[in-house]
């Protein structure tokens, strides 16, 4: 065999990170695919512009690592993390957003999530955060350590939901959308989709019925009237 054929094979060997892209912006995509394409030791295989579209695409191809949005339509990063976790376990998932909000970061991590890394970070970070996810190696982005830290320092082991989540679950069950609780109690809607997201994580469940159902069951509220 000839040093050239040899090379060939041997390249031909080297096995490829597998990559799952879902994020509900096409141009964000890109510019993730054009990262990642650049590095010859990772692939990606499939992308998605929805959390049920990634699902679907993860149960057929089942990459090593599942880069996630969290804010999709259909199945949040949240659920997607969940779901992945329960059903494909070797399949490692990296969070990549925009949001640093305590409330997403634990959701995220509780529901399993192996890494976290805002789309401010540079392309050779995110590069890094694949490979070390996939070798089994967690990563959180630096700007968001702390609050990691100080978010479980806080946590009890019984995931009890804090006085703002059980606020926030009070008006899930009077059948307010989240503008209509972000206004009642004066906060934005971006923090009452912080606030479900972690309590979702917090009582396993996917739906706000779901929330409903359950905080009635632990006795954490009453009816509404009641």
């Amino acid at each position: 065999m000839s040093q050239a054929s040899a090379n060939s094979v041997e390249s031909e060997s080297v096995r490829q990170i597998t990559v799952l892209l879902a994020d509900d912006h096409a141009v964000v995509r890109k510019g993730i695919r054009d990262f990642i394409d650049e590095d010859p030791e990772l692939r990606v295989i499939a992308e998605a512009s929805n959390g049920a579209e990634a699902w679907a695409l993860l149960t057929q191809q089942q990459p090593d690592v599942a880069v996630l949005d969290i804010r999709m339509p259909h199945i949040t990063g949240v659920e997607l993390t969940r779901r992945i976790k329960e059903h494909f376990p070797q399949v490692r998932v990296l969070i990549l957003t925009a949001y640093d909000d305590e409330p997403y970061v634990l959701a995220l991590v509780r529901a399993g999530a192996d890494g976290y890394i805002l789309k401010t970070a540079g392309s050779r970070e995110l590069l890094s955060a694949v490979k070390q996810v996939y070798a089994g190696r967690s990563f959180i982005d630096s700007a968001i350590a702390s609050t990691i830290i100080t978010g479980a320092l806080r946590s009890s082991p019984e995931e009890q939901l804090t006085e703002r989540e059980l606020e926030v679950v009070r008006g899930v069950a009077h059948g307010w959308t989240n503008r209509e609780i972000a206004q009642h109690l004066a906060i934005s809607d971006r923090t009452v989709q912080g606030h479900l997201a972690n309590i979702f994580a917090k009582l396993h469940v996917s739906s706000r019925t779901e929330v409903v159902t359950v905080a009635l069951q632990r006795g954490l509220i009453s009816l509404p009237g009641g």
